[in-house]
């Protein structure tokens, strides 16, 4: 059994066997047939933050999987009573869960939560650190449309600094052979992209210049400080991606987006809704990439290959 805390983690390898994996599991699930699911297992859904997709969709791939979930909420929990997200770990592990699912406001809370329950945790979004599943269920969505990742350019537009998809999506891009793009103003853009696999553009036409993919994110005002956040009718004139924008971008461009959307800055409704909107699928997919995923923090990771003995000379 294992951990999915982080994309950066992860092997191309991995990436490649979980999204086979919830390729597969999504033909068994159309087709009306069942899925491999391995033995029934109670895991625990820890939210303190609020979330319709991702939530929804773990619920939903659990189902799917014949998994029972126990569901537990910041507000609804003894961490109101001053109890430590340590304490509260160690007391699902006592109660006999056998697997949690968990997003924080913390980054880092994922790694914490996975070192004191000593069992299979997965990340579902810490702090502006990172979003596994998210970036999962995006590149099955680009492989369905595109079928392949490899020497794609993408671009990832908008507030990156805070973002935890944007960080996820760089860094399985990058491992699996894009061309990552961060555009968006210099408030927005994280100082350290030295640090991250992509390229920094600060005007919009020229980051989804002949770019095959454009992924957009909106302005998480509730982590900006005070006096560094862009105002909506800026942020719309400069960087919202729309009809006239993507004429730049590549003929057959998709466009993304992880929602919620602030429809009339970020996107317009036509972008939202029109052929090139892959952002419909992104949420449909993101139940199979988390079906793949407890099925593989559940499973026994590759053995690595026995070293050879040197021979005595």
């Amino acid at each position: 059994m294992r951990s999915l805390i982080a994309i950066r983690h992860l092997e191309r390898e991995d990436i490649s066997g979980i999204l086979e994996q919830a390729k597969q599991m999504k033909a068994a699930i159309l087709a009306g047939k069942p899925v491999d699911s391995g033995p029934p297992r109670t895991i625990g859904l820890l939210f303190f933050e609020n979330s319709t997709r991702t939530r929804v969709s773990f619920e939903q791939a659990a189902s799917y999987l014949g998994f029972r979930t126990v569901n537990f909420s910041g507000s609804g929990s003894s961490m109101r009573k001053g109890e430590t997200l340590k304490d509260t770990i160690l007391t699902l592990k006592h109660e006999r869960l056998e697997g949690v699912v968990m997003r924080h406001w913390c980054s880092g809370s994922a790694s914490l939560a996975a070192r004191h329950f000593e069992g299979p945790v997965v990340n579902a979004g810490d702090g502006q650190h990172e979003h596994p599943t998210q970036a999962l269920g995006d590149a099955l969505t680009i492989l369905e449309r595109k079928e392949t990742i490899d020497g794609l350019r993408v671009a990832i537009v908008g507030d990156v600094a805070h973002s935890r998809v944007a960080r996820s999506n760089a860094w399985l891009l990058h491992r699996m052979g894009a061309e990552v793009r961060f555009v968006g103003p210099r408030s927005l853009i994280p100082g350290h992209t030295a640090k991250l696999p992509g390229e920094t553009y600060y005007d919009l036409r020229n980051g989804i210049s002949d770019a095959d993919v454009v992924m957009c994110l909106r302005l998480q005002r509730e982590r900006m400080e005070s006096g560094h956040s862009v105002s909506a009718g800026e942020y719309r004139r400069l960087y919202q991606v729309n009809r006239s924008t993507l004429r730049a971008a590549a003929p057959d461009v998709m466009v993304m987006h992880p929602g919620p959307i602030n429809r009339g800055i970020e996107l317009d409704d036509l972008t939202a809704d029109g052929h090139a909107s892959a952002i419909s699928d992104q949420v449909t997919n993101g139940i199979f990439v988390r079906m793949a995923a407890l099925r593989w923090v559940f499973s026994e990771p590759r053995s690595a290959p026995a070293k050879k003995k040197e021979a005595n000379v």
